[in-house]
């Protein structure tokens, strides 16, 4: 796995007002950055800005159909980095089994 997207990727989501963001293009599919700016209490302008920096980062794709540009999701991006935190994940799990394992085995041994 490709660090530097990882990194631009967790480095956007970092960010609470784009995690919101990507939350609503995820329930609405795709959405335009005015539509988005209408339920934040931010310009259309900065809403942009925060789609800039969703963009560069592989997470939001822009389409342009006429005058308007919709937002959709860029599913690999998301992919990848739901796949690393759940790599992650499982090696701390298995980890933390281990030492539970040895700290029972080592009650067990003390009783």
């Amino acid at each position: 796995m490709n660090e530097e997207p990882l990194g631009a990727a967790f480095n956007a989501l970092a960010d609470p007002t784009r995690r919101q963001l990507v939350g609503m293009i995820a329930e609405r599919g795709s959405v335009t950055a005015s539509e988005m700016a209408r339920e934040f209490p931010i310009t259309r302008q900065a809403v942009a800005k925060h789609l800039a920096v969703l963009q560069e980062a592989g997470l939001a794709e822009p389409a342009r159909n006429g005058r308007e540009t919709r937002y959709a999701l860029r599913r690999q991006g998301l992919t990848d980095a739901a796949a690393w935190i759940s790599d992650v994940g499982a090696e701390w799990e298995a980890r933390l089994g281990r030492l539970e394992r040895h700290a029972n085995a080592a009650d067990r041994r003390s009783t």
